[in-house]
């Protein structure tokens, strides 16, 4: 299990989740409660599929991988959303923005990779 944890990929999203609860006491208790915590079940859903695929087999990777990359694809739309409700600063914004394309295109690489074998 310790080999699982170590993918740079997982440590990805593990670091965009830290970042992500730090940003949590600048939220207000209206949005913490509602769009705040859709986001964070989706980061967690990512982190769990990122998981679950790395020990998973061959044949039960692909559907794990690509429901990972459309949780992301949501995950990017909710963010987006905070930002425009001004619920997160345009700063805050481009830190979990950035975080979110570089998860992305591991996970398009992962896809890949997987289905050329």
């Amino acid at each position: 299990m310790i080999n699982n944890l170590d993918i740079p990929i997982f440590k990805k999203c593990y670091d965009l989740y830290k970042t992500f609860y730090g940003y949590r006491g600048d939220v207000s208790k209206q949005d913490r409660y509602t769009i705040w915590q859709r986001c964070e079940n989706c980061i967690l859903d990512v982190l769990e599929a990122i998981l679950l695929a790395s020990q998973s087999g061959k044949v039960e990777k692909l559907p794990v991988l690509e429901s990972a990359s459309v949780q992301l694809n949501v995950l990017r739309v909710l963010i987006r959303l905070t930002k425009d409700m001004r619920t997160i600063d345009n700063k805050k914004y481009l830190v979990l923005e950035t975080h979110i394309d570089e998860i992305g295109r591991m996970l398009g690489g992962w896809i890949r990779s997987t289905k050329e074998r």
